[in-house]
């Protein structure tokens, strides 16, 4: 059946493309369908980088203004503990499960947020050292951020996942891989986008370079993270799928010159290839998990993912 309905559907095309006000009408409706990608607004206002010191043609390589006594004393209601109301909106979690899933290797536990089948995006946050997947739904703590991720999803047609793995090597890559390809076959249509804190960045690189997911994420958030040199053989860079870096100036744990000396060289091997840096002033390891502006990232990675 699907054969006969795809061979009408051409021969009928063909006969449209013949007259010029049909092909304006398709195009106008492609217009419309790109912009349908776009995430629609939640807190904005809030939520916005609070300042831009120095930027880069096109915003490739950002140095936004971080102060803590703004940006987590003034902002929290308890510092690093607890997000003052107005950051967050908790009616999400209605939309909010913990599941577990069945692998051979074990069970997956993990919390899905939004639809679970038939979602416009996915986007998963694999934490990083001594996280769990609680982390990645917090509501109140690293300034809200998480909640607004959730709220942005559970708005968009979403789904947004966190899940437990059992650790950053070849193992959990495979778990993560699995629940990727999972909730994939429930949303065939969904554009994927993996975001990793801190450690969970060793995640992000193994997932690109696997054939399975490398050939079927279409964005990377690396937050506070590490780089990974193997990215450049992988199917996820053939596809020039978008990497953002986020990345605090005084991290102790990742230094912010190795993160950014890899990212020029990913613009030095693919010409134009899509990448951003936003580096956080003063910020340290939590800094880009609480800062970077989710749906500003997410809607750049839609109008550039292919």
């Amino acid at each position: 059946m699907n054969a006969i309905v795809t061979s009408s559907f051409t021969s009928s095309l063909a006969r449209c493309l013949r007259f010029p006000l049909v092909l304006l009408l398709l195009s106008a409706s492609t217009v419309v369908f790109a912009e349908a990608q776009a995430l629609k607004p939640f807190k904005d206002e809030l939520f916005a980088y609070p300042g831009i010191l120095s930027a880069e043609k096109g915003d490739v390589y950002r140095v936004v203004d971080y102060r803590e006594m703004r940006d987590i004393n003034e902002r929290d209601a308890v510092p690093e503990r607890r997000v003052r109301p107005q950051y967050t909106s908790t009616a999400v979690r209605s939309m909010q499960q913990d599941l577990a899933l069945k692998l051979d290797a074990g069970t997956l536990r993990h919390v899905a947020v939004g639809k679970t089948e038939g979602a416009a995006i996915i986007v998963l946050y694999l934490h990083g050292q001594g996280g769990s997947r609680k982390q990645g739904v917090d509501d109140f703590t690293f300034g809200g951020n998480f909640n607004r991720l959730k709220n942005l999803m559970a708005n968009n047609n979403g789904l947004y996942l966190s899940p437990d793995f059992t650790d950053f090597g070849d193992k959990g890559a495979g778990q993560v891989a699995a629940l990727i390809g999972y909730y994939a076959e429930r949303s065939p249509g969904a554009k994927i986008f993996v975001a990793c804190g801190s450690m969970g960045g060793a995640l992000c690189w193994k997932l690109a370079g696997r054939p399975d997911t490398g050939n079927r994420i279409d964005g990377l958030v690396l937050l506070g993270s590490l780089w990974d040199e193997n990215f450049f053989t992988s199917p996820a860079f053939k596809r020039r799928v978008p990497v953002f870096f986020g990345q605090g100036s005084k991290d102790p744990v990742f230094p912010v010159e190795n993160q950014e000396t890899f990212f020029r060289s990913i613009l030095a091997k693919s010409k134009a290839y899509p990448t951003r840096f936003v580096r956080f002033e003063t910020g340290t390891h939590g800094t880009p998990i609480r800062m970077t502006d989710w749906r500003e990232t997410l809607n750049w990675m839609l109008s550039r993912s292919k």
